[in-house]
């Protein structure tokens, strides 16, 4: 008999964690990007170097940012709770600017962090600095399409 309980006992503590680790592999993560991930994802602005076009079919807010940087550091587990959140609805990209200068000259990238909020209709609006989290949740907000 202890061992039937024993065993039913370990068969739900590991059906348990089992659950528990699938809910934390689905939460969405800020995704890291390259040159050719932004060229092919986000907006091909070698093809187009006049216009905005962005490539993707739901909003995304990029992250321009460096290992280094103190804000940046403060800021990416907030951007992970952003993901974890809205994941269904946007997309979450880092780029590293000491790793992509290109991309952060193309935007001219002068002070990190700094964030490109971008609708899938419209032109993209960018914040630098450190933001609240409540900031960045009304700025995610005015990106999403009307419901």
């Amino acid at each position: 008999m202890n061992k039937l309980l024993l065993a039913a006992w370990a068969l739900l503590a590991t059906a348990g964690a089992a659950t528990a680790q699938t809910e934390n592999d689905t939460k969405m993560k800020p995704i890291a990007m390259t040159r050719a991930d932004f060229l092919q994802k986000v907006a091909d602005y070698e093809k187009n170097p006049d216009t905005w076009h962005y490539l993707g079919d739901k909003p995304a807010v990029i992250d321009f940012y460096a290992s280094w940087c103190g804000p940046c550091r403060a800021l990416a587990p907030v951007l992970d709770e952003l993901a974890a959140k809205y994941g269904e609805e946007i997309y979450v990209y880092k780029i590293d600017v000491d790793s992509e200068q290109e991309l952060a000259a193309v935007f001219g990238i002068r002070s990190i962090p700094t964030l490109l909020f971008i609708p899938t209709e419209g032109n993209p609006r960018m914040v630098t600095g450190m933001q609240p989290k409540n900031v960045l949740e009304q700025q995610i907000r005015e990106i999403l399409p009307a419901r």
